[in-house]
């Protein structure tokens, strides 16, 4: 029986939980939870009964960014098949950052890579004290092109300038600082720090908030033309073909240094 890799339940008051289920892998994302968060965003987006949406993950971590070795599988399955992926992940964060509803995302362990993308497309965001954070993809000789507009939109283009390139490690008070996160909590406290958020998520009005967060993204310029959409799409599917990826990810999988650090190799 093959893995459900995401799955999402609608309490009575149309509270949403839509939970990353590769805790074997911690949440990272291949085609199959790309594709299950489309279809899923997809309907709770359609139903007037879903008022808010809550995303976390199942297992030790929240999300691991890309699955590496799937990753590494796709680059080799030709042009048109790696821009089809492209397009999909980009059209999945593209689809979190401008869904109608109040989001929240629920952060435990490590959030890295494309996890970050996912929280700050997300309008709400708590961690436990002891997760940890990094934009990892440059680690590995990729480009994160399909989540830049949201990290700039979260955490501001200086801090992005720095985070994204030096591919550091951050903690929780951190991530809050460069207002990545909104609160931060004891571990085990993501449920009951996160209830008086929810609560007045429900008290607004769904179209009214629908509305306000359109326009808080359109003065922001968030909400991408096709024209920027595709570049973005087209830069991300040539840079997982890259010499410096095929290191980036050789080195993943031998688990050693690349060769572009002094003495790597």
């Amino acid at each position: 029986m093959s893995e459900t890799v995401v799955l999402h339940a609608v309490d009575a008051r149309g509270v949403a939980t839509v939970t990353l289920n590769r805790a074997a892998a911690n949440n990272a994302y291949n085609g199959a939870m790309i594709q299950s968060l489309l279809e899923i965003f997809g309907e709770l987006g359609a139903d007037d009964a879903v008022r808010v949406v809550v995303l976390r993950g199942n297992g030790r971590h929240f999300q691991a960014g890309a699955d590496l070795k799937w990753i590494d599988q796709v680059r080799e399955r030709g042009e048109a098949e790696n821009l089809a992926v492209s397009r999909r992940t980009a059209q999945a964060m593209r689809v979190l950052n401008e869904f109608a509803k109040p989001t929240i995302a629920l952060v435990h362990g490590g959030c890295f890579g494309g996890g970050i993308g996912m929280i700050a497309a997300c309008d709400v965001v708590v961690a436990e004290s002891g997760a940890m954070f990094a934009i990892t993809e440059a680690r590995w000789g990729l480009l994160p092109a399909v989540i830049i507009a949201q990290l700039n939109g979260a955490m501001g283009l200086r801090q992005v300038r720095r985070y994204a390139l030096s591919c550091e490690r951050f903690d929780a008070r951190r991530a809050r600082e460069l207002g990545l996160v909104h609160e931060v909590c004891e571990p085990g406290a993501l449920d009951a720090t996160a209830a008086p958020i929810i609560d007045a998520f429900l008290k607004s009005a769904p179209g009214a908030i629908a509305g306000t967060k359109a326009l808080a993204l359109a003065h922001a310029r968030q909400p991408m033309d096709e024209e920027y959409f595709e570049m973005l799409v087209d830069v991300h599917t040539k840079k997982r073909a890259s010499d410096e990826a095929v290191e980036g990810l050789a080195s993943f999988r031998e688990k050693r240094d690349p060769s572009w650090y002094p003495g790597g190799r």
